[in-house]
């Protein structure tokens, strides 16, 4: 199965479940969302375990001794709790209680591993009952059967080996009609190619081993998968923190269809800015790599006496204003800039997605921070990406590079905006780049390839002069052209020139007159 299959057959599938829920009278609600995303989980978790069992069956005496046995990579799922053996016991009377018991005992066997950690230190279960779901006793029955039928309707067992972002893509078609506000903490849509190119620039391509991956922001997971990926998910732990519920839901379920399971007890639900989770001793912990797309703007008003007094000083550029009117215009982004240069480590690198405005604005924060990057030497580059990159907002973005083990005081600044194709998707307007265009970002950027008007290198100090402005376009050179003509062709010109100025200032003075007129003839009433 390709991936564009797979995916049309995943939304296929939550088409059935919303029909499912509004037939239940639950459209467009949070238990909506709740239920189509447990059911999804136990779909996809059940999948990858027959999956395993069929390739290995052989060495086993019977299911149940292969379960008792698996990695940190499979959820343990008995017999008699898997969808196939759940959907034969459809005509027994009690039929959603033998459904939620087989959901809460999934819950219980792998408990050790897929619970999640809030950054208060409570535990979330991986399932819950689905009748805690449903207010109406009477539709708890139809409502396990309807979900039963329409998992046993769908197979995904054959997608495991990919090693794919199995959610990206259809992250933002699920959640679309449970977050009309777009660009809320978390819940929107990083391009796989954005992560691409974040990836494989950040990553020199010399094998490495036992390295630590962070996303301050993480959502989905996207920036993160793809930098596992890069590296080798044998390589890296990844580490997480989002106070999202429905984002560290997919995280989880991305990290264990990757293989990555040794990492699920590092994905954190919590407030990243007011409540940091991973630390070493009374310390913030510092990371090899940070990957990160962050909300731009949301309201952080009632955190900002916890933030001004973090007592891990990550702050050190301020906090931005609270605006009176729209207190969800905060520039949030900001903050989390300042939380991820505190958190690389010595050799740390980093790639963050910012609003482009950032690179040139003049305020004292930005500017603060841009000059911490110059004076340490610990910018790499900046990459100004085309607009509607993201499909949930239309700002202009732009991705800084960092290096705190940077050996030269160059800078490479690209402006790829100009670059991919406008194209009106189920999602919205998104511009998309060709396989070709993300080569050439990537190359040029590894390569530190100049191009005029697309790509220049500059050194630091050409930075500070012009104020510490990380916009390519003011550094690209201008060019004069110069044309040889005689001097009657100049005089000629000149002539012309003058001649259309006389005019100007003629039509110039017709049109005062008129105004003085007008001006002297009103009177006080």
């Amino acid at each position: 199965m390709g991936y564009e299959e797979y995916l049309d057959k995943v939304k296929d599938m939550i088409k059935d479940l919303k029909a499912m829920c509004a037939g239940l009278g639950l459209a467009n609600t949070g238990d909506e969302y709740k239920i189509i995303s447990e059911l999804f989980t136990y779909k996809f978790l059940d999948d990858k375990l027959q999956r395993e069992y069929e390739k290995k069956k052989d060495e086993y005496e019977t299911y149940n001794d292969f379960v008792d046995f698996v990695g940190d990579e499979l959820a343990r799922i008995p017999k008699e709790c898997t969808i196939d053996v759940i959907y034969q016991l459809q005509s027994e009377s009690n039929f959603n209680i033998l459904l939620d018991n087989a959901l809460v005992e999934i819950s219980e066997k792998n408990a050790d591993i897929y619970s999640v950690e809030t950054a208060t230190g409570n535990k979330k279960p991986l399932f819950e009952p689905l009748a805690s779901y449903i207010r109406d006793e009477d539709k708890e029955l139809e409502l396990a059967k309807r979900s039963i039928n329409i998992l046993a309707l769908y197979k995904f067992d054959k997608i495991y080996d990919e090693g794919w972002d199995y959610f990206s893509g259809i992250f933002e078609f699920l959640i679309k009609d449970y977050n009309k506000d777009s660009g809320k903490y978390a819940e929107y849509f990083t391009p796989v190619s954005a992560g691409t190119i974040m990836a494989e620039i950040l990553y020199d391509d010399t094998p490495i081993e036992r390295v630590t991956i962070y996303d301050p922001a993480a959502g989905s997971g996207t920036l993160l998968l793809c930098m596992a990926n890069m590296i080798g998910v044998k390589n890296c732990m990844i580490f997480s923190q989002d106070i999202s519920q429905k984002s560290s839901q997919f995280l989880r379920m991305n990290l264990i269809l990757n293989r990555l399971s040794s990492s699920l007890h590092n994905v954190i639900e919590g407030n990243t800015m007011t409540n940091p989770y991973h630390k070493d001793g009374d310390d913030i912990k510092r990371f090899d790599f940070i990957v990160s797309n962050p909300p731009f703007n949301m309201d952080f008003s009632a955190d900002v006496e916890v933030m001004e007094n973090d007592k891990y000083g990550r702050f050190f550029a301020g906090i931005p204003n609270v605006p009176d009117k729209k207190k969800e215009s905060m520039a949030i982004y900001q903050m989390f800039v300042q939380h991820i240069i505190t958190s690389l480590n010595e050799k740390g690198k980093a790639a963050v997605v910012v609003p482009t405005g950032f690179i040139s604005k003049t305020d004292k924060i930005s500017k603060t921070i841009r000059t911490k990057l110059i004076k340490k030497n610990w910018l790499k580059g900046v990459i100004s990406m085309p607009s509607n990159i993201f499909a949930t907002t239309g700002t202009n973005v732009s991705i800084l590079f960092i290096d705190r083990d940077k050996n030269d005081e160059n800078v490479f600044l690209m402006d790829a905006s100009n670059l991919g194709k406008k194209m009106s998707l189920e999602e919205g307007q998104r511009t998309i780049l060709s396989e070709a265009e993300i080569r050439k970002i990537i190359d040029f950027f590894k390569q530190n390839k100049e191009e005029e008007g697309f790509s220049v290198l500059v050194n630091n100090e050409k930075i500070i002069n012009n104020s510490y402005s990380f916009s390519a376009g003011q550094y690209f050179s201008v060019k004069v052209e110069y044309v040889e003509i005689s001097q009657v062709d100049f005089e000629n010109k000149i002539a012309i020139l003058k001649n259309d100025l006389n005019e100007c200032f003629t039509k110039a003075k017709i049109l005062e007159d008129k105004i003085q007129d007008r001006l002297g003839g009103l009177k006080y009433e």
